[in-house]
């Protein structure tokens, strides 16, 4: 069994309920934040997250936008990407830390407006303090491959 999951094999999922916000990345269209459909995240992430994809596909190659909604208390156990992972803090309150196993007191907490760039292959965590939104860009296919095979969710 293998600990990078490929969020490809859930597209169609996300596709069905709605949360595919943009199908012609070629065509310019103005995103309204309360025009977002959002649909509960893929299970490659703990639950309680909801996503909505702005441009692109996430789950091919190419550039992707894509917006995760997060409960207070929520937590990414530390992982991996094999791309890069640029995320901006909408609302809320976002910590973010690295390494490879998840350390609170090594976090650095961001809000609204708040940014980080993990690069490819760069362990790390992440935490919500509150309801937070964060938007999450780079190359797809996006992946994750959890530090600890035992935090992975798929398969649980």
């Amino acid at each position: 069994m293998t600990y990078k999951t490929t969020l490809a094999s859930l597209l169609a999922a996300l596709a069905v309920a709605g949360a595919v916000q943009a199908q012609d990345t070629h065509s310019p269209a103005p995103y309204l934040a309360q025009d977002a459909k959002w649909a509960p995240a893929p299970p490659v992430l703990p639950a309680g997250a909801d996503i909505a994809v702005l441009s692109g596909n996430p789950f091919a190659e190419g550039q992707f936008v894509l917006r995760l909604k997060l409960p207070a208390g929520y937590e990414v156990p530390a992982h991996i990407h094999s791309g890069d992972e640029l995320i901006t803090v909408i609302s809320g309150e976002f910590n973010v830390g690295h390494g490879d196993k998840h350390d609170r007191d090594a976090g650095t907490l961001l809000t609204a407006g708040g940014f980080v760039e993990m690069p490819a292959g760069h362990p790390h965590f992440a935490w919500t303090g509150s309801e937070t939104i964060v938007q999450i860009h780079g190359p797809g296919p996006f992946d994750i491959t959890y530090m600890n095979p035992a935090d992975n969710p798929v398969g649980q």
